[in-house]
């Protein structure tokens, strides 16, 4: 075999190596059919069973709480689910809701379990949508804040429709709902919002791929991340880069609280630290000791609280 024909088949290989690559990546990581929490929590590397009983106490206090299901319907027709809490303890000096955004895979009431305590002790009424293609959120790809940051434009427009204009309104996310509230601050939100708090959020879908590409799976993100990205283009309606948190907290004008654990390896440090010097906005930063990813709140309660405090109160 000559040497052009054997380039050729090759080339033929990879071609189709790659395809597969993409198809396998893409499938695990922006369908809903295929991903998965136990991996995603794997992947992650916390050890969430050290928490089990205060998160199973916290979860059993919140379940009992009034609450209610309700519903939007986004901009491109999907249907969109979140449960809302009325505050159980009356705020006489302020009317505050807090918008919490949940993570990749995860669901409404799951990942601010252990947070509800802070915002019930507070006087804070919540909100806890499912994401798209999450929980009892239609959709069949994830928006990885992109699509979602547009959802909670609407989520905001539902609790001034149900609490009224003189409510003050902050949006915590936590991972992807990180990376969403910060996707969001860029947009134009009603005086009402606040204040953003972002738990481990990452900086773009295409950027976070590449060093879980890199660091776990060992793989270049090239030709996967591009061939990823036209196939969510057609399929997702955005691009992996189409909104990267660091151009949105460029342009943000509602303070940002940006919280991240030093020891985190799904969505390194790093990260936090490039959106805390692109943010234009007021900012605060609180980096927690030896926590991994999502695992700040637990890891030290204290000064988390003291934290949002501090943030909330000067605002």
């Amino acid at each position: 075999m000559g040497i052009l024909k054997i380039a050729a088949a090759c080339a033929g290989v990879l071609v189709a190596a790659g395809a597969a690559g993409t198809a396998y990546f893409y499938g695990r990581t922006m369908k809903r059919q295929q991903v998965d929490m136990e991996r995603t929590i794997k992947m992650a590397g916390t050890d969430w069973s050290q928490y089990s009983d205060i998160l199973a106490e916290r979860k059993a206090f919140m379940l009992e709480q009034p609450h209610e299901d309700v519903y939007q319907t986004a901009f491109d027709g999907l249907k969109l689910h979140a449960a809302y809490f009325p505050p159980i303890k009356e705020n006489s000096e302020k009317k505050r809701v807090v918008i919490c955004f949940h993570g990749y895979t995860s669901k409404g009431l799951a990942d601010f379990t252990g947070l509800t305590d802070y915002y019930f002790r507070h006087g804070y009424a919540m909100l806890h949508p499912d994401a798209r293609a999450h929980g009892d959120s239609e959709g069949d790809y994830i928006g990885f804040g992109c699509l979602d940051r547009k959802d909670a434009l609407g989520w905001i427009d539902w609790v001034l429709q149900k609490c009224g204009t003189d409510v003050e309104i902050f949006l915590h996310g936590i991972s992807m709902g990180g990376a969403t509230v910060l996707m969001a601050s860029g947009l134009e939100l009603p005086p009402q919002v606040k204040g953003i708090i972002s738990d481990c959020g990452f900086t773009s879908p295409k950027e976070v791929f590449t060093h879980v590409l890199n660091t776990m799976y060992h793989l270049p993100a090239f030709p996967i991340i591009p061939a990823a990205n036209i196939v969510n283009k057609r399929l997702a309606g955005y691009g992996m880069d189409e909104c990267n948190a660091k151009r949105e907290v460029a342009k943000a004008k509602v303070p940002i609280l940006f919280i991240h654990g030093s020891k985190d390896t799904f969505v390194p440090v790093k990260m936090c630290q490039e959106l805390y010097d692109c943010c234009a906005s007021p900012k605060k930063k609180l980096i927690v000791e030896g926590a991994a990813h999502g695992e700040s709140y637990f890891k030290d309660m204290k000064a988390y609280e003291e934290a949002l405090d501090e943030f909330t109160n000067n605002l």
